[in-house]
């Protein structure tokens, strides 16, 4: 089994501290920010970054669809950790300054992929499928805190 990530970012016009306290409302915000590939939302525990147990189904495909419980964690400033209870699948927010009034954030999802020529597949499509779900959830970021 192969490792196989998938990572997006985007500059965002609003300090670094407004998108991720954005990105840590799970109670509130990041429901909002979650395109039409995500359903069955809820939280289970907490609510605010650290602590948090989020759940949702994640349909990457037609055929592919995940359900995640996902433990949330902040190991350093700036950064959001959300650990699949389900599978492998790990998702690691990071917000930086970009500038004045700009931040960076980059979102990179790692998980075990499968063997064989299925992983083979997995690991050459999986990475683009992701990066285009998770651009449209920066793209929603980026409208809700440029306001």
């Amino acid at each position: 089994m192969a490792q196989v990530e998938a990572t997006t970012e985007r500059i965002i016009a609003a300090d670094a501290e407004t998108v991720f306290d954005a990105l840590a409302d799970y109670a509130g915000t990041r429901k909002k920010l979650l395109p039409e590939h995500f359903s069955e939302y809820e939280v289970r525990e907490g609510g605010d970054g650290e602590g948090t147990l989020v759940h949702w189904k994640l349909q990457a495909t037609s055929k592919r669809v995940r359900d995640c419980l996902l433990e949330v964690s902040e190991p350093t400033d700036g950064e959001l950790v959300e650990k699949d209870r389900n599978s492998s699948m790990v998702t690691t927010w990071r917000v930086t300054p970009a500038g004045e009034g700009k931040s960076k954030a980059v979102v990179t999802t790692v998980w075990n992929g499968a063997g064989g020529i299925g992983g083979f597949f997995e690991r050459t499509f999986a990475p683009k499928g992701l990066g285009r779900i998770y651009d449209s959830v920066l793209e929603n970021l980026a409208t809700e805190v440029e306001r």
